[in-house]
C-alpha cells in the first residue's frame, strides 16, 4: 500500500470541517498543528505594530494514494480555498515509507480494493 501526505493550511474556524470531510472521503486520522501563520501575495495588514490576520492550523493527513486526490479536492471545496485569496492552501506529496500505520492499512484494504 502506498501513501500520500496531504498538508493543508486552514483557517482555524474551518479545521473541524476539513477533518470531518477528510474522514468522509476515506482518511483514517489526522494531525493538527495549531496557531501557524503565513503570508501570501499580499502582505498582512498591521495596526500599531500588531498583525491583523486569522490564525491558521496545519492539518497533516497520511492517506492511501488512490483516495488522496478525492480528499484533496473535497478539502479545497469545503475550506473555500479557490473562492477567496488567503483562505488557505493544500497540497500532497509522495511518501516513500511509513511505519505505525498497520491498523490504518487493515481498515483501508477493503476501501481501496473497491476503488481499483
Amino acid at each position: 500500500m502506498h501513501f500520500k501526505l496531504i498538508v493543508a493550511f486552514v483557517e482555524d474556524d474551518k479545521t473541524e470541517l476539513v477533518l470531518d470531510t477528510s474522514r468522509e472521503y476515506g482518511a483514517k486520522g489526522a494531525t493538527v498543528i495549531n496557531h501557524a501563520r503565513g503570508e501570501g501575495i499580499r502582505k498582512s495588514k498591521t495596526f500599531f505594530g500588531l498583525t491583523l490576520e486569522t490564525q491558521r492550523d496545519v492539518v497533516l493527513l497520511l492517506v492511501e494514494e488512490h483516495l488522496s486526490r478525492k480528499i484533496l479536492e473535497a478539502i479545497s471545496k469545503v475550506a473555500e480555498f479557490d473562492l477567496t485569496p488567503g483562505t488557505g492552501i493544500a497540497f500532497q506529496v509522495d511518501v516513500e515509507d511509513a511505519i505505525g500505520v498497520m491498523h490504518q492499512m487493515e481498515a483501508l484494504t477493503p476501501v481501496v480494493e473497491e476503488e481499483i
